[in-house]
C-alpha cells in the first residue's frame, strides 16, 4: 500500500499537516519526496524535508530505513545498476551548533583512546553542494545509488559535460551541478528548481538545446569534492569562529549550496574513527535553519518515558513554523524547567531543527514552574537524578511496560500492527512482557476485543516477526537496555556471540574498544535484568542473522591473530589501548612472560628480568614501533 497522488498533493499543499499523519502514511510521504528529489522533481523544498518531515519520522520510526541506510536512487534511473569502485556514504546532518558540538566532543574522545593529540586535530570544510552525486574512475562516471551499487550515466561526459576547474577526469566522488547565476540569467524560467535541470543532464532522453548550452558553457559540470575549496584549520579555530567559518565556506562556489560538509583530516584519527552503516563518524554536515518564532506557553504536562525519566512536554499556542502547525515541544528534562522558568505563561523562543521535536531556544519570559512529585502513570513517588525527574517503579509503572513492548516492537521493524494503541489494548488485559505476547492465539485476542480479522492479521505479523531474518544485534536492542541501542548491541556481538554475553562480568565489557567502565556496568545489570525473559523468548527460534566476530575474521588473516603477547614498558600510545585492539585482533593479550608466550612487545624503560625470561623461552621480542607497523599493514 501506498500513498496516493491526491492525498501526496494534500500534504505537499499543507492541507494535511506533518501531526495529523499517521506513521505508516508519513513514511509513505518521505519515501516519495525523497524518490522526487533524487529523480530531479522534488515536491517540497529541502528545509520542508530536513525541518519538517525527516524530524518527524525520526522520532515515530527511528529504525526506518531512509535513516538506516544509504537513500535509495529516483524513479528516473532504470539502468541496470552496476557495483561502484567505492563505497558511498551519506553524510550525517547536524542541525544547530549543539549537534556540531556533540560531534566534536565525539572526535575528541576518539582521540583520547589512541591518546591523539588534541592540539593537533585539523578539520576541513567544504561547501555542500545541493546537486546529483555521482563518482568518476576515469572510464565511466556511476550514480551513488543505494552506495554500492549505482547506475552507469557516462553518457553526460560524452554530451560534453567538462569537469570543474579543467581538472580532468578520475578524481573520484562529486555531483553534477549548475553555476547559480547562469541558472539564474538563463534558465529559472524554464526549469523551477536547479536539480530539475540537473535531472534533465542526466536521464536517457535526448538533451534539449538549453541543457546542451549550459554544457557548452561551462556552466553545468561535474565538481569532484578533491576540487572544492576549503577552509582548513585546528579543531580549537572552529570552535572559537564557527558561525564565520560557516559564513565563509557558503560562500565560496557559485553553485546550489545547502550547508558546508566539516571532516576531520587527520588519517589515523579517521581510521579509529571509522563508519557506519550509513555515515563516516569522521565528517558531517552543518544545516540551518534560521525559521523562529517567539511562542506563548499553555500548559507543562510530564511525560514518562519507557526508562522511567519524566519530561516536560510545553503546550503550546498553534504557530505555524517551517510549514508546519507547532503546538508542543520538548522541554528536555525538568532540571531546565527550574533553571529557565518554563512555565504555564511564559514565553519561549522555537525552532524547527533537526532533532526529534520542535526545539525550544531558550525562555524569553520566565513564569512560576511546577514540578511534579508524583509519577502521573503510576502514582510512584519521584526521585531526582542529576537533571532528570525519573519514575524508578520500572516493573509495573504502566508508561513504562507499555512503552518497552511497544519499543520492541518498533526496533524489530519486521512487523506491522503492534503500535501503542494495540499494545495499550494488550495492557488492558494483563499483558505485561514481550514473551506473554508471543504466547497469545487468535482466539486469545478475540476475547479481548480484537475483531476476527485484525486478531486473525496480528498473530500472522507475531509470526512474521520470528520467522523473517533480523540482525541479532537488533533482536538484543529491542529489549531496551540501557546504554545497548543499536550501535553498542552491535559492537558487543563482534566481540561475542549472543549466547555468551549473559555471562560477560565488567571487565571484559570493558575491555571491548569503545566501552568506558561505566557503560560496561550498566550493561551487565541490564543482561541480567533482561535474563529470563530473553530465554523465554529464544523458544520461539527467531530468525537471526549473526553478527561476524571480529576475532573469527582475523584468526584468518592477521600474522598475530591467535598468539600470546606480553605488552611491556612504556608505550609511545596508551599501552591499555594497544591492549584492547590486540584482543580485537583475536590477540590473547598475557601478564607475564612464559613458555607459552609467542611475542614480547617492548617499549621504553623495559625491567631486565622481561628481557631476560623472553630470552630463556624463545620468545620473539618486538619494538613497538616494529609491532605497529605489521598491525597497520594487516
Amino acid at each position: 500500500m501506498t500513498l496516493s497522488q491526491q492525498i501526496i498533493d494534500q500534504i505537499v499543499r499543507q492541507e494535511v499537516l506533518v501531526d495529523d499523519l499517521s506513521d505508516q502514511d508519513l513514511a509513505y510521504f518521505c519515501e516519495a519526496a525523497n524518490a522526487a528529489y533524487r529523480d530531479g522533481s522534488p515536491i517540497i523544498t529541502d528545509q520542508d524535508y530536513d525541518f519538517v518531515y525527516l524530524p518527524a519520522l525520526k522520532r515515530r520510526l527511528p529504525e526506518h530505513s531512509l535513516l538506516q541506510s544509504v537513500e535509495p536512487e529516483g524513479r528516473g534511473f532504470s539502468e541496470e545498476k552496476v557495483l561502484l569502485p567505492e563505497v558511498m556514504l551519506s553524510t550525517d546532518k547536524a542541525y544547530s551548533w549543539q549537534e556540531i558540538q556533540k560531534w566534536i566532543e565525539r572526535i575528541e574522545k576518539s582521540a583520547q583512546e589512541i591518546d591523539f593529540n588534541l592540539q593537533t586535530i585539523q578539520i576541513k570544510a567544504t561547501p555542500k553542494l545541493d546537486g546529483f552525486a555521482g563518482f568518476d574512475d576515469g572510464a565511466r562516471l556511476y550514480t551513488r545509488g543505494d552506495g554500492k551499487k549505482g547506475s552507469d550515466i557516462s553518457r553526460v561526459f560524452a554530451r560534453g559535460l567538462q569537469v570543474y576547474n579543467d581538472s580532468g577526469r578520475g578524481q573520484g566522488a562529486g555531483e553534477i551541478v549548475i553555476k547559480q547565476s547562469y541558472f539564474q540569467a538563463h534558465l529559472a524560467d524554464s526549469f523551477e528548481y536547479p536539480r530539475n535541470f540537473q535531472a534533465s543532464l542526466i536521464k536517457e532522453k535526448a538533451l534539449d538545446e538549453k541543457a546542451q548550452q549550459a554544457i557548452n558553457d561551462k556552466a553545468a559540470l561535474f565538481v569532484p569534492f578533491v576540487q572544492l575549496p576549503t577552509w582548513q584549520g585546528e579543531i580549537g579555530e572552529l570552535i572559537e569562529r564557527f558561525e564565520m567559518i560557516v559564513a565563509e565556506v557558503l560562500a565560496m562556489v557559485d553553485f546550489d549550496v545547502d550547508g558546508v560538509v566539516f571532516e576531520v583530516t587527520n588519517e589515523v584519527l579517521k581510521a579509529h574513527m571509522g563508519a557506519n552503516r550509513k555515515f563516516h563518524r569522521w565528517q558531517i554536515a552543518f544545516k540551518e535553519n534560521k525559521d523562529k518564532a517567539q511562542v506563548k506557553v499553555l500548559a507543562v504536562t510530564p511525560q514518562v518515558g519507557r526508562t522511567g525519566k519524566i519530561t516536560p512536554v510545553a503546550e503550546l499556542e498553534p504557530t505555524l513554523l517551517s510549514g508546519a502547525t507547532i503546538v508542543r515541544a520538548s522541554g528536555h528534562h525538568y532540571g531546565l524547567v527550574k533553571e529557565q522558568g518554563l512555565g504555564v505563561g511564559s514565553v519561549i523562543e522555537l525552532t524547527r531543527s533537526g532533532l526529534v521535536i520542535p526545539k525550544i531556544n531558550q525562555v524569553l519570559q520566565s513564569a512560576p514552574v511546577n514540578i511534579p512529585t508524583n509519577c502521573p502513570s503510576c502514582g510512584t513517588a519521584l526521585q531526582w537524578e542529576a537533571d532528570f525527574l525519573m519514575c524508578v517503579n520500572h516493573d509495573e509503572c504502566p508508561a513504562q511496560v507499555i512503552g518497552k513492548m511497544e519499543y520492541f516492537f518498533k526496533i524489530l521493524a519486521n512487523n506491522d500492527g503492534f503500535g501503542v494503541a494495540t499494545i495499550e489494548k494488550l495492557y488492558e488485559h494483563g499483558i505485561r512482557k514481550i514473551s506473554q505476547i508471543y504466547q497469545l492465539d487468535h482466539h486469545a485476542l478475540m476475547m479481548m476485543g480484537f475483531g476476527d480479522k485484525t486478531s486473525e492479521n496480528l498473530i500472522q505479523q507475531l509470526n512474521r516477526s520470528h520467522t523473517e531474518q533480523i540482525e541479532d544485534w537488533r533482536f538484543l536492542a529491542a529489549f531496551g537496555v540501557a546504554r545497548m541501542g543499536t550501535g553498542n548491541c552491535e559492537n558487543l556481538l563482534k566481540s561475542y556471540a549472543l549466547t555468551e554475553i549473559f555471562d560477560l562480568d565488567l571487565s571484559e565489557i570493558s575491555a571491548i574498544n569503545g566501552f568506558a567502565e561505566l557503560t560496561a556496568k550498566m550493561m551487565v545489570s541490564g543482561l541480567s535484568a533482561i535474563k529470563s525473559e530473553f530465554d523465554l523468548l529464544k523458544n520461539y527460534q527467531f530468525n537471526l542473522e549473526k553478527t561476524p566476530l571480529t576475532k573469527e575474521l582475523s584468526l584468518a588473516m592477521h600474522p598475530f591473530s591467535d598468539k600470546k603477547i606480553v605488552f611491556t614498558g612504556k608505550m609511545n600510545g596508551s599501552r591499555e589501548v594497544m591492549k584492547k585492539q590486540a584482543k580485537l585482533l583475536g590477540i590473547k593479550v598475557m601478564a607475564s612472560v612464559s613458555a607459552k608466550t609467542d611475542y614480547l612487545v617492548i617499549g621504553e624503560q623495559v625491567g631486565a628480568k622481561k628481557i631476560e625470561s623472553a630470552e630463556k623461552f624463545g620468545v620473539k621480542i618486538l619494538t613497538e614501533e616494529s609491532y605497529m607497523k605489521i598491525v597497520s599493514v594487516e
